[in-house]
């Protein structure tokens, strides 16, 4: 019997604290976002952080490509005021208020990009000791990872990323001897494969074949639609080759809307590699076949790794992303109940909304020049990023209720 209450004794100090370590890492991430859809922290600083401060000045500059705000972000603001007309028309009393905190978070997120640009120069020159660190870390023989996710889960510095990146999602090898081999290799097979399976009469597809690649030539012209380099044709065509050959492999998924968005980070990422200055000025027909083929095949590979730790989020019916939901839906009714049972009051199922969000990792959500910076910490979580991106979520969703 005693054996029994000692037992128990432990499981509920071990309970208590698994939850004392949810709670605080929840928090932490609840205050950064809070910081950036309030405007308060400069984006490309930290967005996200583990230190105690998500304000201190250790972050590091966003790239110099940047969205604007354009006729795209005035539709989803009108979305977003369709949605809140209908909560207007409620018998809920807090209603006109909840309208006014929605429409002044959505601005904050606006006025928050407008910085990412008039910021990036000052913030590099500051960061010299963190870039040092990178420095040490990517110069070695051997890079040890868990020392790279832990710099990188602070953000990285923006002409380093295509590397870090690299090696993050395992696509390059952490040992430098082997990197340059390793990579040649892949950009070939992904060459190969793309004569093997893109580069072939529509008479040699099956018609479901047939299907995808309309299906992701539809989709093409409409990812980051308000981003002017996403709309040249070279940029459309690279597109498509990556997303049907990768399609093509993994017919457990095929192709499925919103894997679309996920390569537009690595394009962005590897191009920089060739091409310089803003991503308003850029033309992949200033690039070398080669260069346009080495770029694809980075992208190819890298938005294969990451997919590989959540294939059930583009299977059928997608059960992996219906899972997060419902975690999403349970941890908000855990940190605020009132939250919770207002949604339920209004009517609102968390998949109505969430779904998107998981399905397309807050691309459409967020301004497009702040999606590199997010993805730093992303892929720095590994194979724990679908649980982290619960917390994540559950930030935007409680920063907005508290606006």
């Amino acid at each position: 019997m005693n054996n029994d209450n000692k037992n128990n004794s432990h499981n509920g100090e071990q309970d208590q604290r698994n939850k004392e370590s949810l709670d605080s890492r929840f928090n932490q991430t609840l205050r950064n976002v809070q910081g950036l859809l309030k405007g308060r922290s400069i984006p490309g600083k930290v967005l996200l952080t583990r230190r105690p401060d998500p304000l201190s000045d250790s972050g590091l500059p966003s790239p110099s490509y940047q969205r604007s705000l354009s006729q795209n972000d005035a539709g989803r603001r009108d979305d977003v005021d369709k949605f809140l007309e209908g909560v207007r028309n409620t018998n809920n009393p807090d209603s006109d208020s909840t309208v006014s905190k929605l429409r002044s978070s959505t601005s904050n997120i606006e006025n928050a990009a407008k910085e990412v640009q008039k910021s990036a120069m000052g913030t590099r020159a500051t960061d010299s000791a963190r870039v040092m660190k990178f420095t040490r870390e990517l110069s070695g023989h051997m890079v040890i990872l868990e020392r790279l996710r832990e710099l990188a889960w602070n953000g990285v510095p923006p002409y380093m990323r295509p590397n870090v990146w690299r090696l993050l999602l395992g696509y390059a090898p952490p040992n430098s001897d082997r990197r340059e081999g390793a990579l040649r290799r892949k950009r070939l097979e992904y060459l190969d494969c793309v004569a093997q399976f893109y580069d072939i009469p529509d008479t040699e597809r099956s018609d479901d074949e047939i299907n995808m690649l309309r299906q992701i030539a539809v989709d093409c012209p409409r990812t980051v639609p308000d981003v002017a380099f996403f709309q040249q044709a070279q940029v459309q065509k690279s597109l498509e080759r990556i997303l049907y050959t990768w399609a093509i492999r993994h017919p457990a998924s095929g192709y499925v809307q919103g894997i679309n968005d996920l390569v537009t980070p690595f394009l962005v990422v590897f191009l920089s590699e060739y091409l310089e200055g803003s991503i308003d000025s850029w033309s992949i027909s200033d690039m070398s076949s080669e260069n346009i083929s080495n770029m694809e095949a980075d992208c190819y590979w890298c938005l294969s790794k990451l997919l590989d730790g959540m294939q059930d989020h583009y299977t059928f019916a997608q059960p992996g992303i219906q899972r997060l939901v419902y975690k999403l839906k349970e941890l908000v009714r855990r940190i605020d109940e009132p939250v919770s049972r207002h949604m339920e009051d209004q009517g609102l199922e968390f998949l109505q909304f969430a779904f998107r969000w998981f399905n397309c990792l807050l691309i459409r959500e967020i301004p497009f020049g702040l999606v590199t910076r997010l993805w730093d910490t992303y892929l720095a979580e590994g194979d724990a990023l679908p649980d982290f991106l619960v917390y994540i979520f559950a930030s935007f969703l409680l920063t907005v209720r508290s606006a």
